[in-house]
């Protein structure tokens, strides 16, 4: 199978994922609101944000081991690819045993500190241990599976097994919650769909690399990126964390509302656009390990050309239509004012240029130079925590979103210089054109629309409204490619057609 119709069946089950995944978000709280609820709705929610800081103790060693896999899979070294899924192995061991003992301990802590009126201690405790389990199986399970597959450009296998998982999981909930079932019960009882997904990947796995021996001696060395990936990732933890930190720190727990609204926005169509560069990175990086660098440069030209072109679009929209989608969304809320169409165009601003670093960004973890990527990283983070500290006391949520742009600004300058210098080899300027190029076609989107007093009353009208807008938009977008980028267009939709016809 080729690296287009991998790319095709990625993003195919990727899609599907995110979609099943948003459904499922839709479903299961108004479930246990239902049947249990708010507080335990409530208590399920705190226990699972808690328990997910613990998946720092496998921070990096996913991209390190994705990274040591490209080459060998590559040239077919049977041997070189034992070598490191064993460490691999090794390692998630290592880091399943650490993330027990951190479950066990906020089980017994988790309780002291949190009361509940629907549990007692004991089984609130329980149900720590229980919705910590879940995450440990993923570590003596699922991942050596899942770095396998991915670094061999098959997430659609993942993807497949985790949505079968999925359905699964919230069949047994909605089953026993409407026998009004204990919750520590269903939980328990939920955690079989865990077991289901590792044995479809333990199946495919067994039968497609009959050659896999995870005894043989461990290649450690292989994984040395993995601390430069971690502090990477601790890094991109802070980047994503510190406006919600500042927010609570230097304004108020209302404005944390506000900050969540209109982020849920922005982190909705960044979902969705992720969907499009799925399994993306394994193919680079499969690529600059075979040192095909006309291949690169061909493929990276077109994907960033792609990408460009659907974030303006997809931004655009967002620019236009986000602040009738909040006025509706919290419409008869009065405690504090959402309608801050300022902060919403700072948001869409800074979504935009957190995705422009996309194509680029990704080849950083392709090529795994997440080493010579640790400075500009650092400073990355320094702007949005210091420049947002000294904005929010005076501009509260307005600073701290003008700090977010900043840093975001600054990283993708950096990385516009970084890519063609130290992996791509191309000039520069390409890539300063095409962003030079989605600024005018957003301000030709973006400018007519504010002349017009149009009010969308409910979502079925707003929902008409961004197909207008969309429509324009994607005339707008297509009109400037045709013009500025017809060479680079046609070859897209040639790969396209490839790639249908290969499917």
């Amino acid at each position: 199978m080729n690296r287009t119709k991998k790319f095709f069946y990625n993003s195919l089950s990727s899609a599907i994922l995110q979609i099943v995944t948003m459904l499922i978000g839709f479903i299961l709280p108004r479930i246990m609101l239902q049947y249990y609820g708010s507080e335990i709705n409530g208590l399920v929610s705190s226990i699972t944000q808690f328990i997910s800081y613990f998946n720092l103790v496998e921070a990096g060693l996913a991209g390190a081991a994705i990274y040591a896999l490209y080459k060998p899979l590559a040239d077919e070294d049977h041997k070189a690819i034992n070598g490191v899924v064993s460490a691999a192995k090794h390692f998630y061991t290592q880091s399943g045993y650490i993330f027990i003992s951190l479950t066990l301990g906020l089980s017994i802590i988790y309780p002291i500190f949190v009361r509940s009126n629907a549990l007692s201690p004991l089984y609130v405790g329980l149900l720590v241990l229980i919705l910590g389990v879940n995450g440990t199986l993923e570590f003596f399970t699922l991942a050596k599976y899942r770095v396998l597959l991915s670094a061999d450009q098959k997430t659609y296998v993942i993807s497949l097994a985790s949505i079968t998982q999925m359905i699964l999981n919230t069949a047994i909930i909605i089953a026993l919650a409407t026998l009004q079932v204990n919750i520590v019960v269903i939980r328990t009882v939920a955690l079989l769909s865990i077991f289901l997904r590792s044995f479809i990947l333990m199946v495919y796995v067994n039968r497609k690399y009959k050659y896999i021996n995870y005894k043989v001696e461990p290649n450690n060395k292989a994984l040395d990126k993995r601390w430069d990936a971690l502090y990477l990732q601790i890094l991109g933890a802070t980047q994503i964390g510190a406006p919600v930190f500042l927010t609570t720190i230097f304004t108020s727990l209302q404005m944390v509302s506000v900050y969540s609204i209109y982020n849920m926005v922005i982190g909705g169509i960044n979902g969705l656009l992720s969907i499009f560069i799925s399994g993306l990175s394994a193919s680079f990086g499969d690529i600059i390990a075979r040192g095909e660098i006309k291949t690169l440069q061909k493929s990276y030209q077109e994907f960033e050309f792609s990408y460009y072109t659907l974030i303006t679009i997809v931004y655009s929209i967002a620019m236009v239509t986000i602040m009738p989608f909040i006025r509706i969304y919290t419409k008869g809320v009065v405690d504090i004012n959402y309608d801050l169409p300022v902060l919403g165009i700072l948001f869409v601003l800074n979504g935009w240029l957190y995705n422009i670093k996309t194509p680029q960004g990704m080849l950083v973890i392709s090529a795994g130079m997440y080493k010579e990527t640790k400075i500009q990283s650092t400073i990355q983070a320094v702007i949005i925590v210091i420049v947002g500290a000294v904005l929010s006391p005076r501009f509260g949520l307005l600073g701290i979103m003008i700090a977010s742009c900043m840093s975001n600004l600054y990283r993708d300058i950096d990385l516009l210089f970084f890519i063609p210098k130290n992996i791509t080899r191309l000039p520069v300027k390409n890539s300063a054109f095409r962003i030079l190029k989605m600024i005018i076609e957003m301000l030709m989107i973006w400018i007519p629309f504010q002349c017009m007093q149009i009010q969308a009353l409910n979502f079925i009208q707003w929902f008409l409204y961004a197909i207008v807008v969309g429509i324009y938009a994607i005339v707008v977008v297509g009109f400037m490619s045709t013009v500025f980028d017809k060479a680079l267009l046609k070859g897209v939709i040639v790969r396209l057609k490839s790639m249908l016809i290969r499917s």
